[in-house]
């Protein structure tokens, strides 16, 4: 009985460790730049099989300010494309209008591009980690 309660343990140890390697290293908590004199914390975690990011917090000069886009989408369904990069579609709050997105993750910082014209014409925001 001992040996087993000792491998059932060993397993589940191994099982959580093997979650924890399997996070995608775009996961964590980012900053945006600053759009239309505002700025946000972006919590990316999975949604489903994909990869989302939800507005956490939201300033401005001042510092924080109370916005009825938090907790609201930001990255939508991102899938990793290998090398770092992604794609999905963004919501750009100030005019409410979804794109097509890409991003690419290098170390901590993000490369996120809102793109029109089939991908062709692309505006993007370079964002830091911040955990």
């Amino acid at each position: 009985m001992r040996r087993f309660v000792t491998l059932a343990a060993t397993v589940l140890g191994l099982m959580g460790a093997a979650g924890t390697a399997l996070a995608d290293p775009l996961e964590g908590l980012w900053k945006t730049e600053a759009d239309d004199g505002y700025y946000a914390h972006i919590q990316m975690a999975p949604c489903g099989a994909k990869l989302c990011g939800k507005i956490a917090r939201s300033f401005d000069a001042e510092g924080e300010v109370r916005s009825p886009n938090t907790g609201k989408t930001l990255v939508i369904d991102m899938v990793p494309q290998g090398g770092g990069r992604y794609d999905g579609k963004v919501w750009r709050p100030s005019n409410d209008k979804i794109y097509i997105g890409k991003m690419t993750l290098k170390g901590d910082s993000l490369v996120l591009k809102g793109c029109v014209a089939g991908g062709l014409l692309c505006s993007g925001q370079t964002w830091t980690r911040l955990r």
